[in-house]
């Protein structure tokens, strides 16, 4: 690849092997504080001695790799806010009793049907100054109004730890706050809660404030509901308020991505503001003015988006590409995408582990390389023709890039991905550039009724598209499996074929065909492993009881009468069938005793009967089941004790007590996750 060649290429892949290091193995700040200035040292020695002898100077390239690798470690570790001594995760009293905690909103989240959600940054907890993000919890049925950014509160509460995925091949929400910085969640009613006076004034608070002016605006001009979320979501990038449904007709029309501010967007505000400043001459002055402006409508757009991973990517490349029209040099695509993807992993590595960052960045990586190649194999001369051919090819190459990513974190594939960019993409440049001046003119408080709504028809008519094309539900594959090995197979196959296709030899083949063998073998493999395997695994389900057996790829599925019809449905149980490349032989209502290899597992109701000559190895406990743990272990004795999620917490405190004094292991799935046994 052509694109290898490139030093800052190599340098900035091992910058990123770098960080991906010290995200995965314990390096501190000392092991920094030793390597970094030592490699450093290495690497001057090496450079002034390199024009004397080849041999060094090899030495010297290797030098510069080793050194990108360790500003990677140390970039990762400086930016990691759990090594702050102020931060809150270092204080163990406030995971453990109620503090008064002082916060500052910072961004709203999409609410759920319990709680309306913020991500708030703290300030103080008690009279000792700390700092760190938390994901901030209110009950809908308090009262309060939803706060605005910068509103500062205090509240007695009791922060909770990130607590692992509940259950197996379950999305890992507390990984996710992790990778961005967030240890705890706060959880709070109104009478928890005292309002500050003060407003912290900062960016992000101007920038909600000019969102809710221009969305109030909107509202006032009685644009409706559901068409403003989208156009929210399409022109600033806040997806808080989108329907659910809404959302998923976009995932399975293949069109969810537009829903996130990213290059097409970023793009749209490039041609537009090169259109608006075009009557500013050319002079060199003029230029730099034109320069100036653009790059501040672009950074202007990108903190009124919310500056997400995406758009942080995609502003700082499009500002590249400015520059570079400012300096009328030729924009090599290659370096502009190294140079923001090296500028933003150096200011916020933590964007590294972000889905979006991953599959915006692969995306444009197959457009820019696999693209042109596309459009090579047709030119057609009609120009209407040839505008379709090019989206496609766009469409086609972006979505060969991230297929393997996306089958790996969301396991489906929208099939007519195609004809829904062919569609969609002509009638969102209409949309972005009416958006953008109906935005701007809400901001100013000048809002003609006709604009506003031509923008709101046109996206009336964009959802009824893509609800059509979502709705041919037998284009969707959905709960298609794939492992990390599998996934990474498959991109080497696609790097080799498409090598291959680009220029093709008898070695470029050979590489195709060895890549195509791993790819069985790591299929063969992933399948002979699963085959060997046996479990047997308790869900933690609120308010149900449902075990799962596994005897390689089939499954059979325990659960109370209640939910056996839907058992297939449910997402944890769906979540185990694809991330255990298994399939769901049998539903059975659950009965009191099971056996599962040697072990036998015996399961209390909410009946609380139990025979006295049962010697169980697992005692599960389910349905807040009335039992007197202490009499029950004078005829049963356990080897380990597990209460599942249908029992409340209070009458699992006093199992707990009861486990502790026979020195029983306890198990709550509630606190601990699932329970499997293998």
């Amino acid at each position: 690849m052509k694109v290898l060649g490139f030093p800052l290429t190599r340098i900035t892949l091992g910058f990123v092997l770098g960080i991906v290091l010290a995200y995965y193995l314990p390096i501190s700040l000392v092991h920094c504080y030793f390597l970094f200035p030592t490699s450093f040292f290495v690497l001057i020695v090496l450079y002034f001695t390199s024009n004397e002898n080849s041999k060094i100077a090899t030495s010297f390239g290797l030098a510069t790799y080793v050194l990108s690798i360790l500003i990677g470690i140390s970039t990762q570790v400086i930016h990691n806010q759990s090594y702050q001594k102020t931060n809150y995760v270092h204080n163990a009293a406030i995971f453990e009793k109620p503090n008064l905690i002082s916060l500052v909103i910072r961004e709203k989240l999409k609410s759920n049907s319990y709680s309306d959600r913020y991500i708030a940054a703290i300030y103080k907890i008690g009279t000792k100054k700390q700092t760190g993000r938390i994901v901030l919890n209110i009950q809908k049925e308090s009262g309060l109004r939803k706060f605005e950014t910068g509103t500062t509160l205090r509240i007695d509460a009791t922060i909770s730890k990130n607590k692992p995925a509940g259950n197996p091949h379950q999305f890992d929400y507390g990984r996710y706050l992790k990778n961005k910085q967030i240890y705890g969640q706060l959880y709070a009613k109104a009478q928890d809660i005292k309002i500050g006076s003060a407003i912290k004034r900062d960016i992000w608070y101007y920038s909600s404030k000019l969102r809710t002016r221009i969305i109030d605006n909107l509202e006032q001009n009685n644009f409706n509901r559901t068409e403003l979320n989208v156009a929210v979501a399409l022109i600033m990038g806040q997806q808080q308020d989108i329907a659910p449904d809404i959302i998923r007709d976009y995932q399975y029309a293949g069109a969810v991505h537009i829903l996130s501010v990213s290059g097409l967007h970023i793009g749209f505000i490039l041609i537009f503001a090169t259109f608006i400043l075009k009557p500013i001459p050319n002079t060199k002055r003029g230029s730099f003015i034109k320069l100036l402006l653009i790059l501040t409508a672009l950074f202007l757009f990108g903190i009124l988006a919310g500056l997400a991973p995406s758009v942080v990517r995609s502003v700082t490349m499009f500002s590249f590409i400015a520059i570079g029209n400012h300096l009328r040099r030729s924009v090599n695509i290659y370096h502009t995408l190294m140079v923001s993807l090296l500028l933003i992993l150096l200011f916020e590595p933590t964007f590294l582990f972000d889905v979006g960052f991953q599959l915006s960045y692969l995306a444009l990586f197959f457009i820019i390389w696999f693209q042109p190649f596309l459009v090579t194999l047709w030119r057609p001369k009609n120009k209407i023709i040839k505008y379709s051919w090019d989206i496609l090819t766009v469409s086609f190459a972006a979505q060969l890039g991230t297929v393997p990513l996306s089958i790996y974190y969301f396991h489906q594939f929208p099939g007519l991905f195609f004809i829904t960019n062919l569609i969609v993409i002509p009638l969102l440049s209409i949309i972005m550039v009416m958006g953008v001046v109906v935005m701007i003119l809400a901001a100013l408080n000048t809002i003609p009724v006709f604009l506003s709504e031509v923008l709101e028809s046109s996206i009336y008519c964009l959802n009824r598209i893509i609800n059509c094309i979502a709705s041919l539900e037998q284009f969707i594959f959905q709960e298609i499996p794939m492992h990390f090995s599998l996934m990474l197979c498959c991109y080497l196959v696609l790097i080799t074929g498409i090598i291959w296709l680009k220029k093709p030899g008898l070695n470029k083949f050979a590489m195709v065909l060895m890549a195509v063998i791993f790819l069985q073998l790591t299929s063969i493999g992933n399948k002979w492993r699963t085959e060997r395997e046996q479990e047997l695994v308790v869900f933690n389900i609120k308010r149900s009881t449902v075990i799962a057996e596994r005897n390689g790829t089939e499954i059979s599925i325990f659960a109370t009468d209640s939910i056996l019809p839907t058992i297939k449905s449910i997402a944890t149980v769906t979540n185990y069938k694809i991330g255990s490349l298994s399939h769901i032989e049998s539903s059975k209502k659950l009965q009191n005793v099971l056996y599962f290899s040697d072990k036998k597992i015996f399961i209390v109701d909410s009946s609380g009967i139990y025979p006295s000559n049962i010697a169980p190895d697992v005692l599960l406990l389910t349905q807040s089941t009335r039992i007197n743990l202490d009499r029950l272990f004078l005829t049963m004795k356990p080897k380990a004790v597990v209460a599942d999620a249908s029992s409340s917490k209070a009458i699992k405190k006093l199992w707990l007590k009861s486990c502790a004094k026979q020195k029983i292991p306890f198990h709550a799935t509630d606190e601990k996750g699932f329970y499997a046994i293998r």
